[in-house]
């Protein structure tokens, strides 16, 4: 059911370096911000951003993180400065930080809506944290998200992981960041890593979370931008494909435009 990634890595690597470093010249800023979260997204987009020559600051943002994700995001944060003089890092432990938000608003007795509330709530702390960030140095925040994530089930957080300045690796399947990372040489212990939000201060994955596999929803994706429909298939993939088009409708909202009421022509004058 998966499609193994088909792109000329070298190309793409040089591709979105470059794509990097000229955004970053017209927009007269002064290099690039990416949260660390341990995870091979985060990990390949700061490797590319480093590969600019710009400054890039790596930020961990800790709330009751997993120490295995902990240790993941620093390994690769320390290979990073090994390699590129302009790396730098960063860490801001948000765990007091959402301790005291939690004081401050009531509790949901719609225990599972409460839960999604305080997991989208740490991913807006990091995304404010990120911009603080950019805002004291005149950096840009790089984004983490691929293309499954960005444009089909639309895994992330709106005004969470979903706020950033620019996505560089957002045209990119994950089987593409997969591949990208291996070519990057990013640490085997994050090539090999089951992909999790970490959001929600367990051990659930993605693919818990979404109820299929990146390379199930990245076959599902690829079957639907070709017109097929559930009909077409059966058993799990039947599934998979239904799965992938109930994320794709629900989480609209967060891959289109803000709708903007427009008054009309009439009323304005």
């Amino acid at each position: 059911m998966a499609k193994k990634s088909t792109i000329q890595v070298e190309k793409v690597n040089e591709h979105i370096v470059n794509w990097l470093k000229q955004y970053a010249i017209n927009a007269k800023v002064n290099g690039f911000v990416v949260g660390i979260s341990g995870g091979v997204d985060s990990a390949v987009t700061s490797t590319l951003c480093a590969q600019t020559g710009l400054p890039t600051l790596c930020v961990e943002m800790p709330i009751h993180q997993a120490q295995n994700q902990v240790n993941r995001g620093r390994e690769h944060i320390d290979q990073l400065q090994k390699r590129f003089s302009n790396v730098t890092r960063a860490e801001a432990n948000l765990t007091p930080i959402y301790e005291s938000f939690k004081t401050e608003v009531p509790k949901s007795e719609n225990e599972a809506k409460y839960n999604l509330s305080l997991a989208n709530t740490r991913a807006r702390l990091r995304m404010t944290t990120l911009y603080y960030f950019a805002g004291i140095h005149g950096y840009l925040v790089a984004g983490t998200g691929n293309k499954v994530e960005d444009f089909g089930v639309g895994f992330y957080t709106k005004y969470g992981d979903g706020g950033v300045d620019l996505s560089p690796i957002a045209d990119l399947m994950k089987s593409d960041v997969y591949a990208l990372g291996q070519f990057l040489q990013i640490p085997e212990s994050i090539q090999k890593a089951a992909p999790t939000d970490g959001l929600f201060g367990d051990n659930r994955t993605d693919e818990d979370q979404l109820g299929a596999s990146y390379d199930e929803l990245e076959w599902a994706m690829l079957e639907d931008e070709q017109g097929n429909t559930a009909e077409n298939f059966a058993g799990r993939q039947k599934e998979v494909f239904e799965i992938y088009k109930r994320l794709n409708f629900v989480n609209k909202h967060k891959m289109e435009s803000i709708p903007v009421c427009e008054i009309p022509h009439q009323y304005r004058e």
